[in-house]
């Protein structure tokens, strides 16, 4: 038996409590493999269109292009289920913080501390604990950020390099073109699309400092 402050558990309730911690584990598991599989899609394709365009000195540009496109989806993808594994992983965490690291210390399980309550209240009224658009802005920082630098990077490069090496502004431009749409439409439209996506990047992250949780609050935000 676990005691703290007249509170206790029985050996059958610390059991119950450590096969919930381990349905936790497997959950955020399943989900962190969800999350990988959406992560390798982005850069498989993103491969794939640098392979594609960078055949041969004529191949088109456009693949890049549709790939950013692409990765874009992935991402919304991605926060989406980044939502769900938030869930399962601040479960786990709340119960090793306020559960598991007390007991391995010798202090018992210290119920009056509130983690109880809500980890209850959250099984009882289950809910996403942060909002879509920091679910996608996580992500995009934590790793879409590197694989939309290396999509706009290789653009540029292709149309600096091929079919002959740029010599003037006037080239990329006419090299940018992309059948009746002028080349400044299409860079035009790049520069937004990089510049929205590291806009949204950082004006999330300002969102997430903002409403970090208290520490003690912290494992299940």
């Amino acid at each position: 038996m676990t005691e703290s402050d007249g509170c206790s558990l029985t050996s059958a309730e610390v059991g119950a409590i450590a096969h919930l911690y381990r349905g936790e584990v497997y959950r955020s598991t399943i989900w962190r493999s969800r999350l990988d599989n959406t992560t390798n899609w982005s850069v498989v394709t993103t491969g794939l269109a640098l392979s594609i365009s960078y055949a041969s000195p004529d191949s088109s540009p456009l693949p890049l292009i549709l790939v950013g496109m692409l990765i874009t989806v992935f991402l919304m993808f991605e926060g989406r289920r980044y939502r769900y594994f938030n869930v399962w992983r601040a479960r786990c965490r709340l119960m090793e913080t306020d559960f598991y690291g007390p007991m391995l210390r010798g202090e018992g399980t210290k119920l009056d501390e509130k983690w109880n309550t809500l980890l209850a209240s959250d099984y009882l009224r289950p809910h996403f604990h942060i909002s879509y658009a920091r679910a996608v802005g996580r992500r995009l920082r934590k790793n879409y950020v590197y694989i939309l630098a290396v999509q706009g990077v290789a653009y540029f490069g292709k149309l600096a390099i091929h079919p002959t090496g740029m010599e003037t502004f006037g080239d990329l431009v006419s090299r940018a073109a992309i059948g009746p749409i002028p080349g400044e439409v299409v860079l035009l439209c790049g520069v937004c699309f990089h510049s929205g996506w590291m806009i949204f990047a950082f004006v999330t992250w300002r969102i997430d400092m903002r409403l970090r949780p208290p520490k003690k609050l912290i494992a299940i935000a």
